[in-house]
């Protein structure tokens, strides 16, 4: 049972298909609900068709609640860095357009400022070869998409999509994040 105190954070990521990152956001401990939509865009209710011909100015993101007690934002940006490609600008693998960047809609200048933050640490860091190219602005709009792209991954396991691309990074979060999972 819930409890009635608890305070519910929202935070809103682009990793490229949104299947992706819904996927692993749902197996992390903290995360109250996950919703794949569209937001970054200049469109007000978009479709999947129109967002996929790259009239939209959408990404496809998932956007979560969760409990900060049990998960941080930071813990959340540091899985969301681990499962894409945050180098490369409008794709991931074969997945290419613009709806596909990698983006973090912030919800408050708390979560900008940990964002913009661990962006510069990575580039300083030198953990990826090329620069991040992740966009960060603050959060103005969702919307949630078709039924059919809800919770995809649990619903469509054997797909070729989910066992090729999905599961592999299911399988990483499970071997760098373990003590996060549900």
């Amino acid at each position: 049972m819930k409890s009635e105190n608890i305070n519910i954070e929202k935070a809103t990521f682009g990793a490229g298909c949104f299947w992706c990152i819904d996927a692993v956001l749902r197996k992390l401990k903290g995360v109250e609900s996950v919703e794949s939509g569209f937001a970054g865009g200049h469109i007000k209710n978009p479709a999947y068709r129109e967002v996929v011909q790259g009239r939209t100015g959408h990404a496809e993101v998932a956007q979560i609640s969760f409990n900060p007690e049990v998960i941080s934002y930071k813990q959340l940006l540091e899985i969301f860095w681990q499962v894409h490609d945050p180098t490369t600008l409008n794709r991931q693998g074969a997945d290419v357009g613009e709806h596909y960047r990698s983006i973090i809609l912030t919800h408050s200048d708390e979560q900008l400022q940990i964002a913009n933050e661990m962006k510069e640490q990575l580039n300083d860091s030198g953990i990826f070869d090329d620069p991040i190219v992740t966009e960060i602005k603050g959060f103005e709009a969702f919307y949630p998409a078709e039924e059919v792209h809800q919770d995809f991954y649990n619903r469509n396991e054997g797909m070729p999509y989910c066992t090729f691309v999905i599961k592999p990074k299911i399988d990483k979060i499970k071997r760098l994040f373990a003590d996060d999972l549900k």
